[in-house]
C-alpha cells in the first residue's frame, strides 16, 4: 500500500514537513544532517513502531519537545487509509488507524509493509543471529497469517520455561508440562520459517544473479539444533546442560540464516561492495515474494551510491523499478542518481536542506 501523504512532526531536525510522494520513486538528495534519512526514519517508524537508528525513542524526538508524531495517508485501494503514530517522552506509543486506536503496531506492519536498505544493512551478514532471524520473521509474518500467534504463543512459553530454569533445582516433571506447549509451538515456528526460507532461495538467487552474475552464494536454514533430530528429542538431550545454564539451550531461538559462499561465510571473503550487494538481493527477494501474493510494499533505500559502483546502482535501480513498488531513495547529490527512469515511472525528486523540505525539478537540481 504505498504512502499517498506523509506528515512528520517533531522528530529530529524535522519541525514540520508534508511530503506527497509519488506512488512509484521519490528521490530526495540533502547535504549529511540536512535531514533526508530522517524521513525515511519516520515512515520506518510508521511502519514497526521502531526507529532503524536508534532503539531509544528520546533520540528522535525533537529536543525540548514531549513528543513526536507520523501520519500517513495510505492508498488502500480506491481509499486513503488514515494511519498515524505518537511517541511521548515518557515512553508511551499511540496508534490510530482511521481514527480508532490500534490494539499494536502489528496492525501498521500488515498495512505498510516496509523494507529498508541502508549502509547497516550489513547487520544482516555480520550481526548476531538474532539479526537474521528478525529478517525471516519479518517474512515469514507477511508469508504467513498464522505465524505471528505460533511465535507469540512459543515466546511465551519459553520465557516461562527459561523463568523455571533460573530458580535451580527442578522436578523433571514439572519441566516436562512446560515442555509439551514449547514443543508445540516451537515446531510450527520451525515449519513456517523453514517453508518461507524455502521459496525465498530461488528469488534470492535469481536477483543476485541479475545484480552480480558472478557471485556465488547460498542460503541455509539452521533450525537451531541438529538437524538429524526432532525438537522432544533435541529438549531431552539438552535437559541437564539447560539445568546448568539456567535457561533453554536449543530450539528455534537459536535458529539462523547462514549466507555462505563456496570458500566460506559471506562475510569472511566477500568485499564490502559485493556483501552490499548480498544483502541488496535478499530485502529485494523478500520484497518480490511479498508481491507475488498479492501484497504491496514500500522500499527506504538511504544513500543508495555507498559502496555501490555506478553500474551496479543502475542495476539496483532497475530491479527496484521492475517491482512496481513505491520507492525512496537518499542520496548527497543528484550526480550519484544518474540512473535513467522508464518514461512511464513517475519519478518526483526533493531537496532537503536543514530539515525544510521542497519537491524540485530534475533540471533545478542538476543545476
Amino acid at each position: 500500500m504505498p504512502l499517498a501523504r506523509l506528515d512528520i512532526s517533531r522528530l529530529r531536525n524535522l519541525s514540520q514537513v508534508r511530503l506527497d510522494p509519488s506512488p512509484q520513486v521519490n528521490i530526495i538528495v540533502g547535504e549529511n544532517g540536512s535531514g533526508k534519512t530522517s524521513i525515511l526514519e519516520a515512515i520506518h517508524l510508521l511502519s514497526l513502531g521502531r526507529s532503524f537508528r536508534s532503539h531509544k525513542h528520546k533520540t528522535y524526538i525533537q529536543h525540548e519537545q514531549q513528543e513526536c508524531v507520523v501520519f500517513a495517508q495510505v492508498e488502500d485501494g480506491h481509499q486513503r487509509l488514515p494511519v498515524g503514530i505518537k511517541r511521548t517522552r515518557d515512553g508511551a506509543v499511540e496508534v490510530r488507524i482511521q481514527g480508532r486506536p490500534a490494539q499494536s503496531a502489528v496492525e501498521l506492519a500488515e498495512r505498510l509493509p516496509v523494507q529498508l536498505i541502508n549502509p547497516d544493512a550489513f547487520r544482516l551478514l555480520e550481526g548476531s543471529p538474532k539479526v537474521r532471524r528478525q529478517f525471516v520473521d519479518w517474512g515469514v509474518f507477511h508469508f504467513d497469517e498464522h505465524f505471528i500467534n505460533a511465535w507469540r504463543g512459543w515466546q511465551k512459553a519459553l520465557k516461562q520455561r527459561n523463568s523455571l530454569l533460573r530458580r535451580g533445582k527442578i522436578a523433571a516433571n514439572l519441566l516436562a508440562a512446560f515442555d509439551q506447549e514449547l514443543i508445540r509451538l516451537g515446531e510450527q515456528v520451525n515449519q513456517a520459517r523453514k517453508a518461507y526460507c524455502a521459496a525465498l532461495t530461488p528469488h534470492f538467487e535469481a536477483v543476485l544473479k541479475q545484480l552480480a552474475p558472478g557471485l556465488s552464494v547460498q542460503l541455509q536454514f539452521f533450525q537451531g539444533w541438529d538437524a538429524q533430530k526432532s525438537l522432544p528429542e533435541a529438549i531431552e538431550h539438552s535437559y541437564q546442560r539447560d539445568i546448568d545454564l539456567g535457561y533453554t539451550n536449543t530450539g528455534p531461538q537459536r535458529a539462523d540464516l547462514r549466507v555462505k559462499t563456496p570458500t566460506g561465510d559471506a562475510l569472511d571473503t566477500l568485499s564490502r561492495g559485493q556483501q552490499k550487494l548480498v544483502v541488496s538481493a535478499l530485502k529485494i527477494a523478500q520484497g518480490q515474494l511479498l508481491i507475488e501474493r498479492g501484497r504491496q510494499l514500500v522500499f527506504l533505500v538511504d544513500d543508495l551510491p555507498a559502496e555501490l559502483d555506478a553500474n551496479h546502482r543502475r542495476k539496483l535501480c532497475q530491479l527496484l523499478e521492475s517491482l512496481a513498488s513505491q520507492i525512496f531513495i537518499t542520496s548527497v547529490g543528484p550526480d550519484s542518481m544518474d540512473f535513467d527512469w522508464s518514461d512511464q515511472t513517475d519519478v518526483r525528486h526533493f531537496s532537503m536542506n536543514e530539515g525544510e523540505l521542497s519537491q524540485t525539478s530534475k533540471g533545478l537540481q542538476e543545476s
